[in-house]
């Protein structure tokens, strides 16, 4: 199978991906849901790796929903133990490659074993400028919307702004998740069409596609292949697109 044709121009500058299909992954072999999300650690590892040679300025992952808290505790468990390993392992590959790590959230919420990790990664990495690597872990879309709110309400209170100066770009700039822009283009894998609470306010003119395929089996060919069909589609962004051809007369007759 050849690999699907991207071209060099035109790439989304800021890529989400809501990462489906570990637990599937692993009921369909007959394994403990626990292994679908090991395997689907190690695709992340591959995405990175393809979105850093693509070009990609920014990847954002779906790592870890605030509703994802109500999952079985041995789950949640296990889903934090790997988190912590890919940091671990993934350090030298981030450090040495021009990786700026990031977290979006309410990393209040992850255990101290992970923080330790994670937050000197991020500061260490904070001056690396070839790809912004965000992990949005304890997210939520709807949450990060009412936590931007409630600053402007208070930058209000505190007589800072007036009501008048409440825009969509003031609401907007207080999303730690847009920070490198709106996405461009978000992947859902796993056969469902749908966002999931997942990048809500920046979503608004991004171009989605959904992959049959479960995560643990998305690999840079699969990457490459809902870029290329990114790079096939107009963004009209609300203006009137470049249209296609009128009919002859001679067509529209028929």
């Amino acid at each position: 199978m050849t690999s699907p044709v991207v071209e060099l121009r035109g790439l989304p500058s800021h890529v989400g991906i809501i990462m489906d299909g570990n637990g599937r992954w692993a009921q369909l072999r007959g394994l403990p849901r626990t292994e679908g999300h090991r395997a689907g650690s190690a695709a992340v590892r591959r995405v990175v790796r393809a979105s850093r040679r693509l070009g990609v300025r920014a990847l954002t992952v779906y790592a870890f929903s605030e509703q994802n808290w109500a999952r079985p505790e041995d789950e949640v468990g296990t889903l934090m133990e790997l988190l912590q390993e890919f940091l671990v392992s993934e350090r030298g590959e981030i450090l040495g490659n021009g990786i700026r790590l990031q977290a979006v959230g309410n990393l209040e919420r992850l255990p101290a074993f992970v923080r330790t990790v994670l937050d000197p990664l991020a500061a260490e990495s904070a001056g690396n400028h070839d790809m912004t690597l965000t992990l949005a872990l304890s997210y939520g879309g709807r949450e990060e919307i009412a936590a931007a709110a409630r600053e402007l309400s208070i930058e209000v209170q505190a007589g800072r702004m007036r009501p008048d100066d409440i825009t969509a770009e003031a609401l907007r700039a207080r999303m730690p998740s847009l920070a490198v822009g709106d996405p461009d283009l978000v992947i859902r894998t796993g056969g469902e069409q749908r966002i999931s609470n997942f990048l809500l306010y920046g979503l608004a003119y991004a171009e989605l596609v959904f992959s049959d395929k479960l995560w643990p089996d998305f690999g840079a060919d699969d990457l490459y292949a809902a870029v290329a069909a990114y790079q096939g589609r107009e963004r009209r962004f609300g203006r009137v697109g470049k249209g296609v051809a009128p009919l002859s007369p001679t067509k529209a007759q028929v």
